[in-house]
């Protein structure tokens, strides 16, 4: 089976195609459009977008341009990492529907546990008062799956202690070098599904030496390698491309890595710059 049709199963169920197109600095208008178009063409089903990077509505045309049904596409939003309400969200959430030009989204995320203008700060209170106006949501049949991004063991908890409600989902920064272990090994304990967000390390590790090194043993990119390595780590990558032919490259990864050598990979500490989220 080709990695294009290979899926994670959440708890609740539902599955996620494996593979995502990321669109965080993705242009709104004919650069996001065209990208989400591409993807489809070349076999995504897994589109993710957020409220804060202002493209929802190029994700929406992207899909109806691509001629694949709504239903066969999976689609990622996220509430602002400076929303903190329950009204807040709510009415977020709501203006993302209507950008989406949907009654519904597969996946919604709350951005980060803090604003970014306040990174590290306290906002738990906040943040259950955001995630029961999702579980409200998930209950009504808006979203069909709910979760968290940039979220540590800490930020997680009171959620659940909160509402019963286990996050299905953390989509954090994840790459070969930076892989997190600690809040993985806390979300594979709770089922929780980790999505890598800058596989590429924002393309700081894609010229790296031993990367290459890597590669040119497997006659694939560096980018491959990455992609590859998050799959076999488990993980749901999220590349961003703009351009066609990167687009379409990002999901041929039909090999697999050696365990030897996914050891070596796991070995490699900090060859991306390492961006503390927290103080």
């Amino acid at each position: 089976m080709s990695v294009k049709d290979e899926v994670f199963t959440l708890y609740n169920g539902v599955k996620i195609p494996k593979i995502g197109l990321g669109t965080w600095q993705s242009q709104d208008g004919r650069e996001c459009v065209d990208a989400v178009k591409w993807a489809i063409q070349y076999g995504y089903r897994h589109i993710d977008t957020a409220y804060a990077y202002g493209n929802e509505k190029s994700v929406a045309q992207g899909i109806k341009e691509s001629g694949v049904d709504r239903k066969e596409i999976f689609i990622t939003t996220k509430i602002p990492a400076q929303v903190k309400t329950y009204e807040g969200a709510r009415s977020h959430f709501l203006s993302s529907l209507k950008s989406l030009d949907s009654d519904y989204v597969d996946l919604l995320l709350i951005h980060a546990p803090w604003p970014w203008s306040d990174v590290g700060g306290d906002y738990h209170e906040g943040n259950i008062k955001v995630w029961k106006a999702m579980i409200e949501f998930y209950n009504e049949g808006k979203i069909r799956s709910i979760g968290v991004s940039n979220f540590q063991k800490e930020d997680i908890i009171p959620l659940i202690d909160a509402t019963g409600f286990v996050p299905m989902v953390n989509q954090i920064r994840y790459f070969i070098g930076n892989t997190q272990d600690h809040i993985c090994k806390y979300c594979a304990e709770k089922n929780i599904l980790i999505e890598a967000y800058s596989p590429f390390a924002t393309g700081e590790i894609i010229d790296h030496p031993l990367l290459k090194e890597i590669a040119d043993k497997y006659q694939v990119s560096p980018a491959k390698i990455c992609l590859r390595y998050c799959l076999q780590k488990g993980t749901s990558p999220l590349p961003k491309s703009v351009h066609e032919n990167r687009i379409k490259e990002n999901i041929d990864v039909d090999f697999v890595i050696s365990s030897e050598d996914m050891k070596y990979l796991d070995s490699l500490k900090e060859i991306g710059s390492y961006k503390r989220l927290r103080s």
